[in-house]
């Protein structure tokens, strides 16, 4: 994710390496239109009107469309945000969850996890908190020099879950990999997929860039392998009574160094404010993660306060930085491990071109001589690593930073990045058999590869599943029809005619669920884990079910009716109840198992065609008729050198054609490269840049502990981070 941005970060590439992208106002574009041309079948398109007015310029036409179709949701997540206590706010964030899925305009399909793997790394040694960016940091993993038993594996989960919160399963961990005869390194080796589109932490949302950057700085705060939160950089803090104050105190004597490790001052308590103040000015897409949070961040954002003295980020002493908020926020520590709330040494950031203030920082990089962050050279580290290589497209060196606070503690002395661009899909499994990588997941390929190599039954276990979630979008307001930065690029060839009937189509509730219910979402994960873990990796809600919890018993309406709902009720439950008033024939919770995944909750041919039907008739509004005869064409962008994508392309065309009884057709638009198709959707920095009728290619992970984090990416007027993808701001 990048650019603007709403509540959320931390997207993610379908294809095995993390990724993310952002919303972003800019380029205007002209709107739905009618057209009088002959349609496929050899009638006429004459009379047929599209649902969005033809006279508003984009903003507005966004504007109609988020109306139209998220207008009930936003007004419930209003509500919920305004509730008094925090179970109150669960529920209802539920409840307004339940709607925004009924608008099946992002449709859920899988998590991260879930698949084979085999490898050098220890289970459970890097956080696995479901929020913010600790997950990605790798300075201590335990990493052997030989593969690691699933038997020892699985016998180190075990450990951690007996351990967890005692501090000691580093610990326990060493000690038990020692006593089986491992030999530990302090080198790790792993392949990426993207590269890095800046290295400023304090302006981008993308989880590729935030998976490098996390190893070049500390946070205040950090979590630990048990998932307990640490002191990093800040060695104390305290909250008011009133929940409005958190004051942290730094450590003495961290020192902030270029990429050749030479010194350039003290971390102080200025770099939180100059850090803070940078990312609100850059407006890069983490912004919105203060806006209403921290006094006066919503009124500089916007301009009507530009004394940044009057923004609630304070530097009471050298050592000392204090927050105030507008309101008590309980999820207020679970932010602090992301990007947003990262230091940046001024005078460095001076010396590379940059300045503060809105306008003073356009100004900067309008000048041509801004180019903080641009590479791994033009960034300060305060990290456990500097980045001593970063070639792109092939390899990226973090070496120990020698100034390291903590440099005595950190396990890895050194990590290697090598690319992969995805072409082979045995590749990762080839390297890390040799040992060129120290890990990887296993799609169907190369499971078959490892089992004919006999390495199956003693090396492999399931990763643990995510609180990422990978959806497929539905562009409801689709502008372009190639590539906005290279026209001869994801080229479509639909009609004017099929353009037209397919934005009438995707405007339409019924007609979107009919995609939804007529995936057969098992067979298309398959192809990237394999027939045999296909449903383990399946995700049914946006919200994972089980993310949050109600501290307290409270009560709620749905559809007019009062329900209580004891102490300890999950999310997920609440948006089942909703989505069951309301009629809606899927299934996104299982009570009995406590989750979201590992089922197929929105399939089913039937209810697909009886979704159809109802859009069939409600379309007819704007004169239009779907039929086998008169089919809506759907442009899906794939990459087909990749097996794996070109395989799972393949099944969802089938499987949704064949469900709609020939009502849709599936086009498959070739792109040359994974550039192209990150291009046509990924990288895009508004809705009018969405090249696709459908997209499979990005996801969203939480960036802290409360389920608006998952919410907001859905939200209006270029503030929500996925909202794009749909097609509109």
């Amino acid at each position: 994710m990048e650019k603007n941005v709403t509540k959320s970060l931390s997207l993610i590439l379908a294809t095995a390496m993390a990724a993310a992208t952002l919303a972003g106002c800019g380029a205007k574009a002209s709107t739905s239109s009618t057209a009088n041309n002959s349609n496929p079948s050899g009638g006429t398109t004459e009379g047929i009107v599209a649902p969005i007015p033809a006279d508003l310029d984009y903003d507005a036409a966004s504007a109609f469309a988020y109306d139209a179709q998220m207008g009930e949701f936003k007004a419930m997540l209003d509500e919920a945000k305004m509730a008094d206590t925090q179970s109150e706010r669960f529920a209802k964030m539920a409840l307004a969850e339940a709607k925004m899925l009924e608008t099946a305009t992002l449709i859920p399909q899988a998590t991260r996890g879930g698949n084979y793997g085999l490898g050098r790394v220890a289970k459970r040694t890097a956080p696995t908190v479901f929020w913010g960016t600790d997950a990605e940091r790798e300075h201590n993993l335990i990493v052997t020099t030989d593969m690691i038993k699933a038997e020892d594996q699985n016998k180190l989960k075990e450990m951690w879950n007996e351990l967890k919160g005692t501090g000691t399963y580093e610990e326990k961990a060493v000690e038990y990999l020692n006593g089986k005869g491992y030999t530990l390194k302090d080198t790790y080796q792993v392949a990426y997929a993207t590269e890095p589109k800046t290295w400023d932490a304090t302006r981008t949302p993308y989880s590729t860039d935030m998976r490098a950057i996390v190893n070049t700085y500390d946070g205040l705060v950090e979590y630990d392998m048990e998932n307990e939160m640490q002191p990093a950089l800040a060695e104390s803090w305290e909250v008011s009574e009133d929940g409005l104050t958190y004051t942290f105190k730094l450590r003495k004597g961290v020192k902030w160094v270029d990429s050749q490790g030479r010194e350039l001052g003290e971390v102080k308590a200025d770099d939180f404010v100059a850090g803070m103040q940078h990312m609100m000015d850059t407006h890069g897409g983490l912004e919105y993660l203060v806006d209403g949070v921290i006094v006066n961040a919503t009124e500089y954002l916007a301009g009507d306060v530009t004394d940044f003295t009057k923004v609630g980020v304070k530097a009471a002493d050298d050592y000392t930085v204090v927050y105030t908020l507008e309101k008590p926020t309980s999820y207020f520590m679970t932010m602090l491990g992301y990007g947003v709330f990262a230091p940046v040494n001024r005078e460095y950031f001076k010396s590379k071109g940059g300045d503060f203030g809105l306008d003073a920082f356009q100004a900067a990089v309008d000048s041509g001589n801004y180019t903080y962050g641009n590479t791994s050279n033009d960034i300060a580290y305060c990290g456990p690593y500097l980045v001593t290589n970063a070639t792109a497209e092939n390899t990226i060196v973090f070496e120990a930073n020698p100034t390291y606070w903590n440099k005595d503690n950190i396990r890895l002395k050194k990590i290697v990045w090598k690319y992969n661009d995805g072409k082979d899909p045995t590749k990762v499994y080839n390297d890390a058999k040799s040992g060129v990588v120290d890990g990887a997941g296993l799609n169907s390929a190369s499971t078959e590869n490892c089992k004919k190599d006999g390495l199956f039954d003693d090396y492999v276990t399931v990763s643990d599943t995510a609180a990422n979630v990978y959806m497929m979008y539905m562009n409801i307001n689709r502008q372009i029809y190639a590539n906005v930065n290279d026209s001869t690029k994801a080229v479509s060839k639909m009609t004017d005619d099929q353009k037209l009937a397919t934005n009438i189509a995707m405007f339409n509730p019924h007609f979107r669920m009919v995609l939804a219910m007529g995936l057969d979402a098992g067979s298309y994960n398959a192809q990237r884990v394999g027939e045999e873990l296909k449903l383990t990796s399946i995700r049914n809600s946006f919200t994972p079910g089980n993310f949050v919890s109600l501290p307290d018993e409270t009560t709620v309406s749905i559809n007019g009716t009062d329900k209580t709902y004891p102490a300890g009720t999950y999310y997920g439950q609440i948006v089942q109840d909703q989505l069951d008033a309301d009629g809606i024939k899927i299934k996104v919770w299982d009570a009995e198992n406590m989750t979201s995944d590992g089922f197929v909750g929105w399939y089913s041919p039937e209810n697909a065609m009886e979704q159809l039907n109802m859009a069939i008739e409600e379309v007819k509004e704007y004169g239009l008729e779907i039929s086998p005869e008169n089919p809506i064409y759907l442009d899906l962008p794939v990459f087909m050198a990749s097996e794996s994508d070109a395989n799972r392309a393949n099944v969802l065309k089938q499987s949704i054609e064949t469900s709609l009884q020939g009502n849709v057709v599936i086009n498959i638009v070739e792109c040359a490269d994974q550039k192209d198709l990150e291009d046509a959707g990924f990288f895009i920095e508004n809705g009018g840049q969405a090249n696709y009728s459908i997209y499979n290619m990005a996801g969203w992970g939480p960036d802290y502990g409360d389920p608006q984090t998952y919410l907001d990416a859905v939200q209006d007027n270029y503030s929500g981070s996925l909202t794009m993808f749909l097609g509109m701001y």
